[in-house]
């Protein structure tokens, strides 16, 4: 993050908040012609900086408005388990996000399901299944008291 200056952190920040501003929005706020600012915004992509620009859906409208968070305990610990669960998890469309994890259990799920009266079907199709699963312990969120906040720049 060395290489970042103080414009580059600005537009971060601009474009973390409202990915669709124009160039010459982002201009105007950051102090550069539109034409140097465009250059910065593809630099910032190039270099990694930025890796996408996606629309955030609200979860209830898409049918998807439980958020649950589920631990899970492999029956060993060795590379091949890990690859398989990975493999596959990485497959399931309600999985938002996957994390393996150190302390009590191996990985850590974020998926988004309908409501929990689906949640036992969600389990034993998708989460049970995964290879290696020995364990699991599922946490519902009841509220989103820090959704989809955004990275200090």
């Amino acid at each position: 993050m060395d290489d970042l200056d103080q414009i580059d952190r600005s537009l971060l920040r601009l474009l973390q908040e409202d990915g669709r501003r124009m160039t010459l929005d982002l201009a105007g706020r950051v102090g550069l012609s539109p034409t140097g600012t465009s250059q910065r915004v593809k630099r910032l992509f190039r270099d990694g900086f930025i890796t996408a620009v996606r629309a955030m859906l609200d979860p209830r409208k898409v049918g998807r408005g439980t958020l649950v968070f589920i631990e899970v305990r492999l029956d060993h610990t060795a590379p091949h388990v890990f690859d398989r669960f990975a493999e596959a998890v990485a497959k399931a469309p309600e999985v938002l996000e996957c994390h393996m994890v150190v302390g009590g259990f191996d990985y850590l799920v974020k998926a988004r399901i309908a409501e929990m009266a689906v949640f036992q079907d969600f389990l034993q199709r998708v989460i049970l299944p995964l290879p290696g699963v020995r364990e699991t312990h599922t946490f519902a969120s009841i509220a989103d008291v820090k959704p989809n906040a955004l990275l200090p720049v």
